[in-house]
């Protein structure tokens, strides 16, 4: 006898922002599922007519907790409007700012976010290592909860030394960046890089990142978790020993399709390797099989969001961001739009970077197990062992170049169109902006959150979260943490997907603002 349960909303916290899971399930197991973005994002409009530079300002405010992504992607498309390239120092400075915020934002979310659900006794009480999950990971009180809040607060003392504060900083313009630090300035930000290192291979990864780059297979990785015990109690070996227990690897597949826009412009004269350019190489991979990334490849579809229709999905460029919501319902139930590359639903984040990348370890994992729970977690657990070494050699170059150009002189924005494609944190972040008689008369975004939280477009396929809940087993109806753990590993940051109303005190009517 088949039992089904339909419309299941799934309570979901410790989702930056407000998000809405349906499901059915049958058997135990989800069948169907709705991802629903619940507020209005209104930035698109807020830009219109404004001063062209105004972006720099504005953008960043889009989310709390990448605001310094928004913030390079704006500054990325006005350099491209002005065309002009940034000189090398400048790109560090850069560089080394949105490496920090990446590298908090991942360390937090893995520990702060996802981990904390290995503590959740209701659904864990008969796992071998609950107990122990608890003692790490309970709010407020777990051992590495604790220690991941204190260095990773230390770490972004980096931005507000480079940027003047965050979150919200505004140090970048086209050309360049605003100031330029002292050299004591640069030796503090390498004695907090370091300090951060020294503490991310001890209690994180259990051993050296040199040691840890060596891995390149999954038998390889089960062999590093036997080899020390440093390895198997770090918070990857604990991750890797508890996540196996709970078959968080038998889950969670998605499209197994993934997008980067490529990261981190490399210096003209640098010691760091890289991609076509840059450290994080831009692409797109079905399965493990990668191609060139086109730009002219993304569209957003409307089909399924509270936005007024258009005919056919839109390149960014020239999309609108129109709201229409009749409050019928019927097929319309998000205020997230469907953005698809070359007409697919895909995945961005870290595991889609490692995949394009060529990461062998991760290759290989995809290539064993296909794409689940376990895996893309892990990627985001480990990336910052591939961003320091870069850190430090740019924290290095920046001591030893300190009296060359920080900014090339741009006197005024001329009228053209430009985008910032970018990663962040959450996956591939993209601003498509049009300027005239130095004036925005175009502007888009389109969120790592868009492409991950995606609902269905024109041809009913799924988002990437959606598509990675079905399948997936539900133990307890009433405490469904397996749901969880699938859309926690994409790191949900909904501020950023979509924005925002508020009700109004008095008369009950809508009001459109921000939350930040």
């Amino acid at each position: 006898m088949v039992k089904t349960t339909k419309g299941i909303n799934i309570p979901l916290n410790r989702a930056e922002g407000d998000l809405e899971i349906r499901v059915e399930v049958e058997n135990g197991v989800i069948t169907e599922a709705w991802s629903s973005g619940t507020m209005f994002r209104g930035f698109e409009g807020m830009m219109q007519g404004r001063g062209a530079l105004d972006g720099l300002v504005i953008t960043p405010r889009v989310c709390g907790i990448c605001s310094l992504t928004h913030l390079t992607a704006a500054a990325g498309a006005l350099d491209a409007v002005a065309g002009v390239t940034p000189p090398d120092n400048a790109h560090r400075l850069r560089n080394l700012a949105l490496m920090v915020e990446t590298i908090q934002s991942d360390i937090r979310q893995a520990v702060l976010m996802f981990m904390t659900d290995f503590a959740n006794h209701n659904a864990y009480h008969d796992h071998p290592l609950g107990e122990e999950a608890h003692t790490r990971y309970s709010p407020l009180t777990g051992t590495a909860a604790i220690e991941t809040i204190r260095e990773s607060k230390r770490l972004l003392q980096v931005v507000a030394i480079i940027g003047g504060q965050w979150p919200h900083t505004s140090f970048m313009v086209p050309g360049g960046v605003t100031s330029i630090p002292e050299i004591s300035k640069i030796l503090q930000c390498r004695i907090i890089i370091d300090r951060f290192r020294a503490w991310y291979e001890r209690c994180i990864l259990g051993c050296s990142i040199e040691r840890w780059q060596s891995i390149c297979s999954e038998e390889e990785l089960y062999a590093w978790l036997q080899e020390k015990e440093s390895h198997r109690e770090s918070e990857v070996g604990f991750f890797l020993r508890f996540a196996r227990q709970a078959d968080l690897h038998t889950f969670g597949k998605g499209p197994n399709r993934y997008l980067s826009f490529g990261n981190y412009p490399l210096p003209t004269e640098t010691d760091v390797q890289g991609h076509d350019g840059r450290l994080n190489r831009a692409g797109y991979a079905n399965g493990i099989e990668t191609s060139t990334f086109d730009p002219n490849s993304i569209t957003e579809d409307l089909s399924h969001s509270w936005y007024e229709q258009g005919k056919e999905p839109e390149h960014p460029s020239t999309g609108r961001t129109i709201p229409y919501a009749s409050g019928l319902g019927g097929k319309l139930y998000s205020w997230i739009k469907a953005p698809r590359y070359d007409g697919e639903a895909v995945e961005t984040g870290p595991l889609a970077e490692m995949i394009i990348d060529g990461n062998p370890l991760f290759t290989d994992m995809i290539r064993q197990n296909g794409p689940n729970v376990l895996v893309r977690e892990l990627a985001r657990l480990v990336r910052p062992a591939y961003l320091l070494d870069p850190m430090s050699i740019w924290g290095n170059e920046l001591q030893v170049r300190r009296e060359e150009s920080f900014y090339h002189s741009v006197t005024a924005i001329p009228d053209g169109e430009g985008s910032g494609l970018i990663q962040a944190a959450r996956g591939a972040l993209g601003h498509w902006l049009k300027v005239e008689d130095a004036k925005i008369v175009h502007y888009q975004i389109i969120t790592p959150s868009a492409w991950n939280g995606s609902p269905r477009d024109a041809s009913g396929a799924r988002g990437a979260w959606e598509e990675a809940l079905i399948g997936t087993p539900i133990s307890d109806i009433r405490n469904p943490i397996e749901a969880g753990h699938v859309v926690r590993s994409f790191d949900p940051c909904l501020v950023c997907a979509v924005h925002c109303l508020e009700k109004g005190k008095k008369t009950g009517v809508l009001k459109m603002g921000l939350n930040r």
